[in-house]
């Protein structure tokens, strides 16, 4: 009990945040009920996303590299498309390393869990609070995008066209409500939030979806140089 209790400290598990995470679970859900709707509908057995949701779990890369697979690319290309969308994540681990625990194990599995979500919630708190959001939004996200896979491929062509119940704005808008504390508090965040905005909305027309997500990770230099000065 008290090896659990170390590795999942309930510190921090207020209210709020599982109000947060609830409401990001509920979005997460109905978009894994569209990939995996998706991923059947165009011709891919049940279990190819449900598997992919399992080991990979990871959104973005997941649809790109279905879409691949739907275009008639063969699965090393689907896998490369997914390997460079989820670069970011390195980014991603180093910021909350900290706040996942100690233990091989431990580490292993919270590396599985980072997500952009899980990120935006460990940061926008302090002290032991962090790793209670990481982990409880970590594994309720997990769960419930599972869930939502299997749901939506077992319901396969049922769905219809999923792109019209404009799912896709679903997880943007939940990121900007996660990450508006971060902004307000520190002006080298800020500096940093704009630059890699910029960068990211510069280079939209010109490169492949997902790729201006990872350019825009240039504003981590603005905030290095903040942090120095």
């Amino acid at each position: 009990m008290r090896s659990v209790q170390r590795t999942f400290p309930w510190a921090g598990l207020d209210p709020g945040l599982l109000r947060d995470v609830a409401l990001v679970c509920l979005a997460g859900g109905v978009v894994g009920v569209s990939f995996g709707a998706i991923a059947v509908a165009g011709g891919l057995p049940v279990w190819v996303p449900v598997v992919m949701s399992l080991v990979v779990y990871a959104g973005s890369a997941q649809f790109s590299a279905v879409g691949v697979l739907l275009a008639g690319g063969g699965p090393l290309a689907a896998a490369a498309t997914g390997l460079l969308l989820n670069t970011r994540t390195a980014a991603f681990s180093l910021a909350v390393a900290g706040d996942i625990g100690r233990g091989r194990l431990t580490r292993l599995l919270g590396a599985h869990l980072v997500t952009d979500e899980t990120v935006a919630f460990t940061l926008a708190r302090s002290g032991p609070a962090r790793r209670t959001a990481f982990w409880v939004s970590g594994l309720a996200l997990f769960a419930v995008w599972n869930t939502g896979v299997l749901a939506g491929a077992l319901a396969g062509d049922a769905l219809g066209d999923t792109a019209r119940y404009g799912l896709d704005a679903a997880f943007p808008a939940v990121l900007v409500a996660l990450v508006l504390p971060a902004l307000r508090g520190d002006r080298a965040v800020r500096r940093s939030a704009l630059l890699g905005a910029a960068v990211a909305l510069a280079v939209t027309p010109v490169v492949p979806a997902g790729v201006p997500v990872l350019l825009a990770l240039a504003g981590l230099v603005l905030h290095g140089r903040g942090r120095a000065a």
